[in-house]
């Protein structure tokens, strides 16, 4: 049986989610560039780069960026809207990278994390993150904020986008934020069902597993503007730091 992140990533999901731009991953990036301190030419690696935006954007920057994502029909999409081939777009799973490095920087961006039930397979993602960084290489965990999204998650809520019916359903569980998403369009007799799911790691798991994994946290922003995080009001949990040895 498949796992849901192999159903969810395809053709349905660049249509759930195409009100995410590359103008909107720009200004993301754009905010942090300071905070990975690092010269242009350097090799970033995008670790689950979905249809490629923070990608680009990261290479509009000067930088020379690898971007890896387990769906081919993402990465298809990725390599469309790279027109001039700029990127290096691989195919591969996060916990077990077909790369061998390194790189002067991971990041791993827009809550491409927790998608596993059992710890451990989230730890090997972070241990492929050390393995992939030169020493003293910088990273980027650009996460939810599990605080903020218990107290404002929306149960429910209904769209349209042309003659398609979009409805998505939400619920905190077994420390999970879950999503399932409901697609129909006008005249179709079957629905076409996607499940999502987040595991809510808070701070201090994250700052636990790291060290142990030999990434040291430098600081956690709350949000792209660098702001300092409140566990009760920020919307991300972005912690940025360096491979120390």
């Amino acid at each position: 049986m498949s796992e849901w992140y192999e159903k969810s990533f395809g053709d349905d999901y660049l249509l759930v989610y195409k009100h995410r731009d590359l103008q909107g991953a720009y200004e993301e990036v754009r905010s942090m560039m300071e905070w990975l301190e690092l010269p242009e030419g350097a090799e970033v690696l995008d670790l689950c780069c979905g249809m490629g935006r923070h990608s680009m954007a990261l290479n509009s920057f000067g930088f020379k960026v690898t971007g890896v994502d387990l769906s081919e029909v993402l990465l298809a999409e990725a390599r469309r809207l790279d027109t001039d081939g700029e990127v290096n777009w691989v195919h591969g799973d996060m916990r077990d990278v077909p790369l061998a490095g390194p790189f002067a920087a991971v990041v791993n961006l827009f809550t491409s994390f927790g998608y596993f039930d059992a710890d451990a397979e989230n730890e090997r993602v972070l241990r492929e993150m050390y393995r992939l960084l030169v020493p003293g290489g910088r990273f980027i965990i650009d996460y939810l904020n599990p605080e903020f999204v218990k107290a404002s998650v929306v149960p429910h809520s209904e769209r349209r986008d042309g003659n398609l019916r979009i409805v998505e359903d939400r619920r905190i569980e077994d420390g999970f934020v879950r999503k399932r998403i409901v697609l129909q369009g006008d005249g179709e007799a079957e629905q076409r069902v996607y499940d999502e799911q987040v595991k809510l790691l808070g701070r201090e798991w994250f700052q636990s597993h790291l060290n142990e994994t030999g990434l040291a946290v430098d600081a956690v922003y709350g949000c792209y503007d660098a702001s300092p995080y409140e566990p009760a009001t920020s919307k991300r949990l972005i912690l940025v730091g360096r491979r120390e040895s």
